[in-house]
């Protein structure tokens, strides 16, 4: 059987985009409850009955997490134009080398607006 397992995460991090047109709000500097949604894919394990122990995949997205939960993300290395779109591309890049059944990320920057990327 092959399904799709997600876990959620938040963290807050502060940001401005640098290439949107002169007086676009988002060119100013400014902060976001930022959700990723991780979701891995794959056959689910007749002995334990699932594809990864969640435990395993908050170990492996902790120190990802801890570079951007209260930082500003132009500072990071990667991260010089963080848009949504970016941001989720960079997460998978950190992460997918040590979860290769990671699937897609989901990255929310409010409540209604946010992408999804499946590593293309």
């Amino acid at each position: 059987m092959i399904t799709t397992l997600y876990k959620d995460f938040t963290f807050e991090s502060a940001h401005c985009l640098p290439y949107v047109p002169i007086g676009h709000k988002c060119g100013r500097l400014h902060g976001h409850s930022f959700l990723v949604r991780l979701e891995v894919t794959g056959e689910v394990q007749s002995h334990t009955g699932w594809i990864i122990d969640l435990a395993e995949l908050k170990i492996a997205f902790q120190p990802i997490l801890d570079r951007l939960d209260h930082y500003y993300l132009n500072e990071i290395p990667g991260l010089k134009n963080p848009t949504s779109e970016v941001l989720a591309k960079w997460i998978w890049q950190q992460l997918k080398p040590s979860l290769p059944v990671l699937s897609a990320i989901t990255l929310r920057e409010t409540c209604t607006a946010g992408c999804i990327y499946r590593g293309q």
